[in-house]
């Protein structure tokens, strides 16, 4: 299996597959509904709908270095601004980030089997990670932000 065969199978399994730790990203952001996506549960930092964008903004960013942009923050910001609670907004937001993780995967798909391990200098944080890596850690990152949405969404509605 390659490299890119390897990350795809990953992050399509994380995403809408059967990942052995429970539910995929998206099938628990379909639970969310738009009131519970906007209100902040007690004690949280972040709202769901706050934590979709950032998911997505991070995701456009790492799809911008797969293509050969410098590393950077993402261009929406790390934790972009919801504005003021809106259904279509928030379904937006859900399908923009599935969006962009079709995107996302044909990149992967289509990436070189010899630039995996091509090291990407991150001055934002010094540090030099291969873009193997780079995906690897966006996989871990929405899995981390998913079991939070989990979680808020169960405070939210009991």
């Amino acid at each position: 299996m390659t490299t890119s065969e390897k990350l795809q199978q990953e992050l399509e399994n994380v995403l809408s597959g059967d990942p052995w730790y429970g539910e995929p990203v998206y099938a628990i952001i379909e639970k969310v509904s738009f009131e519970a996506a906007y209100e902040k549960a007690p004690g949280a930092s972040h709202t769901i709908a706050e934590i979709v964008l950032h998911m997505l903004s991070w995701t456009e960013e790492v799809l911008d270095r797969l293509n050969g942009k410098e590393p950077s923050q993402p261009l929406s910001g790390d934790w972009p601004d919801t504005g003021a609670p809106n259904e279509e907004k928030w379904q937006n937001y859900v399908n923009d980030l599935k969006l962009v993780n079709v995107n996302l995967l044909g990149v992967i798909r289509d990436f070189p089997e010899e630039q995996w391990n091509a090291l990407i200098n991150d001055e934002l944080t010094s540090d030099e990670l291969t873009s193997e890596q780079l995906v690897e850690g966006l996989i871990q990152h929405q899995v981390y932000h998913a079991g939070q949405i989990a979680i808020l969404n169960r405070m939210i509605n009991g």
